[in-house]
């Protein structure tokens, strides 16, 4: 039976951006997919341009927020309609590559123990014109001591609708670092695979919101992700360091993790990942 696929897409204020978006589906090798979009009570009119584009094709589905939720809400809502054996979010204002679902589907269909597989992602302008690839993105080693701290996994994430189902799913207060607490939800289910390919189009433009506001909100959401993750593998200590009870601060969480930024623990990671793949 042909493996089918679900692209999630939570819209606030994208309307712009989203004919791209939506041309990157329509293009794509496999056709076994649906796109389930839902708007978050836009005041642009993103509505208005996502129902021109796809009133012709059954396989997009639009719901829409009365009110504006935000984006942890938005994204666990997603879930609740997706009906794919596999899911991956794409976001209204980026893209991807043509052949990113039939390469992600090939790669579940080889391994029955995966719940994930990610891939290199391009960072674009705001045109949508690639520029380089994000260096980020690294083959990871996956274990309860792993939090994606340095960022080493990212765009373009796909996972078994199944393994969504057996996490707590994505947490709805969230409005920041809402695919950190997905990954790492995920990763706890089953295998990784990491593409060495970008099959996903990153658009870098200026939001009109304050960057150093975002990047200490973006921050401490994260740490918070970190510090809920700990809490749910039941991790005590880490590095001989004991986790605090109740969050304080995100610079105490990450002060825990910071001998994972080291050039020998990196070093440790790589040859365990080199021998897991001989």
């Amino acid at each position: 039976m042909m493996i089918s696929f679900s692209v999630l897409v939570a819209n606030y204020n994208n309307g712009k951006y989203f004919k791209e978006c939506y041309q990157s589906l329509i293009n794509q090798t496999y056709k076994n997919w649906e796109a389930i979009i839902i708007d978050d009570a836009s005041t642009d009119d993103s509505v208005e341009i996502i129902q021109s584009l796809i009133k012709n094709d059954s396989r997009f589905k639009l719901y829409h927020n009365a009110t504006n939720e935000g984006c942890g809400s938005t994204k666990a809502k997603c879930m609740k309609y997706a009906q794919g054996d596999l899911c991956a979010y794409l976001d209204p204002d980026d893209a991807i590559y043509p052949e990113a679902l039939e390469k992600v589907v090939l790669e579940f269909m080889n391994r029955d123990d995966l719940s994930a597989v990610y891939s290199k992602m391009m960072l674009c302008n705001e045109s949508l014109i690639p520029e380089k690839i994000y260096t980020g993105t690294k083959q990871i080693y996956n274990n309860r001591y792993f939090f994606n701290y340095p960022i080493q996994l990212a765009h373009f994430f796909t996972f078994k609708r199944e393994a969504y189902v057996r996490t707590p799913g994505i947490n709805p207060n969230l409005k920041n670092a809402v695919d950190q607490d997905l990954y790492l939800k995920i990763l706890e289910q089953g295998g990784v695979k990491y593409l060495k390919e970008p099959l996903y189009l990153y658009r870098l433009h200026s939001n009109g919101i304050s960057q150093d506001k975002a990047k200490q909100s973006s921050k401490d959401s994260f740490a918070r992700v970190i510090h809920d993750t700990m809490k749910r593998r039941g991790i005590k200590t880490i590095n001989h360091k004991i986790i605090p009870e109740v969050f304080t601060s995100s610079d105490e969480i990450f002060k825990l993790l910071n001998y994972q930024t080291n050039r020998m623990h990196r070093l440790i990671s790589k040859i365990k990942v080199t021998l897991d793949n001989i």
